[in-house]
C-alpha cells in the first residue's frame, strides 16, 4: 500500500475538526478557518491509498517557537507506524525550535520519550457559570473596536512568539464573540468564545485579575445563556483554578503543556485561560 505525507489544504482543514470530534476533543466549529492563516504549510495529512489516515499539525511561530497539535491516526490504522511517520515530519519541519503541545494523558510518556518536559496541566473546566457583576471603573467593549495593533501586542505577553495573522483570524471570525476590558483607557483584559459542538469553548482568557477574568466569563457566557462553556485552564495559576470552581465549573478533560526547551517567558499569571490546546 502507498503512503504518503501532504500538506493540508484550507478545504482539508475541516477533515481535522472532525477527526478531532471523533476524538471528543471539542474543537471550536470554525477553528480552521483561524488555525490556517498561522502557518499554511504547517498542517500535514498521511495519506495511504488516496485516503487520509492520519494527521499533524506542526506550525512556525516567528523565528524561534513551534507547536505540535492535532496528532492522530484514525481507528484503523494505529499501530501500523503511519502515526509515528507524521510525527517524524512534523518534528522535522520544527527542527531548531522550542517546541510545545498539550498532550493527552495516554501520550505523555511517549513525548517525553521523544524530548518534551512537562511544565504545567491544562484542566478543561466546563458547565454554565454563575454570573458575577464587572468591577467598577472597568468596561466591558467588543475587542474588534480596539486598534488591532493593540490588541497583538497584547496577546504577545501571554505567547511566545508574535501571531497576529491568526490572532486576526481568530479574532475576526464570524459567530465568535470576543470581549475587552478596559479601564481609564487601559487594557486589563481579553476573552474570546467560540461556537463547539459540545461546550462553547472560551479562549483566550487574559485578565489582570480574577475579578476581570470572572466578568469577562460571565459576559461571554450570557452570549450563550443557558449552554454549558469549556475554558482550559493551566493549573500553574491557581486564582484560575479557584475562580472556575466559584463559577460552578467542573473539571472534564486534562492535558500536560510540555515544550522541547525552557518554559517560554510569558506573563503567565494573567493567563486565565489557554487559546487552544491545538495551537497553543
Amino acid at each position: 500500500m502507498a503512503f504518503e505525507i501532504v500538506t493540508a489544504s484550507v478545504a482539508d482543514m475541516a477533515r481535522l475538526i472532525e477527526w478531532a470530534d471523533d476524538e471528543d476533543w471539542n474543537p471550536g466549529t470554525a477553528d480552521p478557518q483561524a488555525f490556517h492563516p498561522a502557518d499554511p504549510g504547517g498542517f500535514l495529512f498521511g495519506v495511504l491509498d488516496g485516503v487520509p489516515v492520519a494527521s499533524i499539525s506542526a506550525v512556525r511561530y516567528g523565528a524561534d517557537f513551534g507547536f505540535i497539535g492535532f496528532y492522530l491516526a484514525r481507528p484503523e490504522v494505529r499501530g501500523q507506524g503511519y502515526g509515528i511517520q507524521l510525527w517524524r515530519a512534523g518534528m522535522a519541519r520544527l527542527a531548531g525550535r522550542n517546541v510545545g503541545l498539550d498532550g493527552v494523558v495516554d501520550q505523555q510518556d511517549n513525548y517525553r520519550k521523544s524530548g518534551f518536559r512537562k511544565a504545567w496541566n491544562n484542566v478543561r473546566y466546563q458547565g454554565v457559570p454563575s454570573v458575577v457583576d464587572v468591577p467598577d471603573g472597568v468596561t466591558l467593549v467588543d475587542a474588534r473596536t480596539l486598534p488591532f495593533d493593540v490588541l497583538a501586542a497584547y496577546d504577545r505577553r501571554f505567547f511566545p512568539a508574535p501571531r497576529d495573522a491568526f490572532l486576526a483570524a481568530w479574532l475576526g471570525l464570524p459567530g465568535r464573540t470576543a470581549l475587552a476590558a478596559v479601564a481609564d483607557g487601559e487594557l486589563l483584559g481579553l476573552g474570546v468564545l467560540r461556537a463547539a459542538s459540545v461546550a462553547a469553548r472560551v479562549g483566550p482568557l487574559y485578565a489582570a485579575s480574577d475579578e476581570v477574568a470572572a466578568a469577562l466569563v460571565t459576559a461571554l457566557a450570557e452570549t450563550v445563556p443557558g449552554a454549558p462553556i469549556a475554558v482550559d485552564v493551566p493549573d500553574v495559576n491557581k486564582p484560575s483554578v479557584r475562580l472556575m470552581e466559584r463559577l460552578g465549573l467542573a473539571p472534564s478533560f486534562e492535558a500536560a503543556r510540555m515544550y522541547t526547551g525552557a518554559d517560554p517567558e510569558v506573563d503567565l499569571p494573567h493567563i486565565f485561560a489557554v487559546t487552544s490546546l491545538e495551537l497553543g
